[in-house]
């Protein structure tokens, strides 16, 4: 769906790196401290595409005994499924010691940059694989707004299952993606694999006592739906706990406009349901929500939403927001919404 010229990039990339040799400190991180491209660089080096993978990363770092220099490549609020890396992206995935990836169709342009890796050692994870048969297919539910066909309509009929690529936003998913991604920084850091494998068990227990209290909020909540006047990338996160929902757009949907029979069936659910919240994920066009709300007997629910950290850049992780720090956030959110 996403395919890139990898030749002209791998051209670019060349170039970029002949130009910047003389001098630019970003030149020297992405190809050794001491040399050229044909150096490797002293320090470790991993790269992650997602806000998620790095702060999991970054908690099995710890303290960083090594010096580990890590990267998220979606580090400006670019999303998922519009991201194209640039040819400093496929430079450092090149030469990267661990490439962590979602795996999904939004990722199909890994397949090529990998091809471009200079470092045969490169250790490689996606996290559907990881996840094995607990990945789940994206499902279409009654009063879900299906995607236009556009001009891919016969590809899309030879091709297997789309997968629902947002994982991370299952905190059980989450424990078990980051026992395996410890085991590969010990791979590629021996010397400090104890470390690694503490740091993860430590931060294994936080995600199963957050894990614990959605449980416990959920039992004890009066409703069990939640609907989406949005795109749903929550899916993992409803099935964890037995929540139904309800939504305009499947999570990966590159649909704006919900048509006139999608608003007026969520505006009847809302009512049938006795729901007082009506949910969207991050960012500020919450147009289909509010058109939702003012279709509703009382026109007075609520507009909430959920985090789906698909915006989360390299600044806020800087300033101290984390994948539990969000989840935790969205917990309190889930709480009001299932009151």
């Amino acid at each position: 769906m996403k395919k890139i010229n990898i030749l002209i990039i791998a051209i670019m990339a060349a170039f970029c790196l002949s130009a910047c040799s003389g001098g630019n400190s970003n030149a020297s991180s992405a190809t050794g401290e001491n040399g050229g491209a044909n150096t490797p660089s002293a320090k470790k080096q991993i790269v992650t595409t997602i806000f998620p993978e790095y702060d999991w990363v970054m908690n099995i770092l710890g303290d960083d005994p090594a010096g580990v220099e890590v990267t998220m490549l979606l580090d400006n609020g670019v999303d998922l499924h519009s991201f194209q890396p640039t040819a400093s992206d496929i430079m450092k995935i090149a030469t990267c010691d661990l490439f962590i990836y979602v795996g999904g169709e939004s990722d199909e342009w890994v397949e090529d940059a990998l091809k471009e890796a200079t470092n045969k050692n490169m250790i490689v994870v996606d996290l559907l694989s990881v996840l094995g048969d607990a990945v789940k297919e994206e499902e279409v539910i009654e009063g879900m707004q299906e995607e236009h066909e556009h001009d891919h309509e016969h590809e899309h009929e030879e091709e297997g299952p789309e997968y629902d690529e947002h994982v991370w936003l299952s905190l059980k998913n989450a424990a078990v993606i980051v026992d395996k991604l410890a085991a590969k920084v010990a791979d590629i850091d021996p010397e400090h694999a104890d470390t690694y494998k503490k740091n993860a068990a430590s931060y294994v227990q936080k995600l199963n006592a957050l894990d614990a209290e959605y449980s416990k909020a959920v039992d004890g909540a009066s409703v069990k739906v939640l609907l989406f006047g949005d795109r749903f990338p929550f899916r993992y996160l409803t099935d964890d706990y037995g929540l139904k929902y309800y939504a305009a757009f499947v999570g990966c949907s590159a649909e704006t406009e919900a048509s006139f029979e999608t608003v007026t069936f969520l505006a009847q659910k809302m009512d049938e349901e006795g729901l007082h919240a009506v949910m969207t994920i991050e960012g500020t066009d919450h147009r289909i929500a509010e058109t939702i709300v003012k279709n509703t007997a009382s026109g007075d629910q609520k507009i909430l939403s959920l985090d789906s950290m698909q915006s989360t850049t390299s600044k806020d992780a800087a300033g101290g927001v984390t994948y539990l720090s969000v989840m935790e956030k969205n917990l309190s959110v889930l709480k009001e919404a299932l009151k």
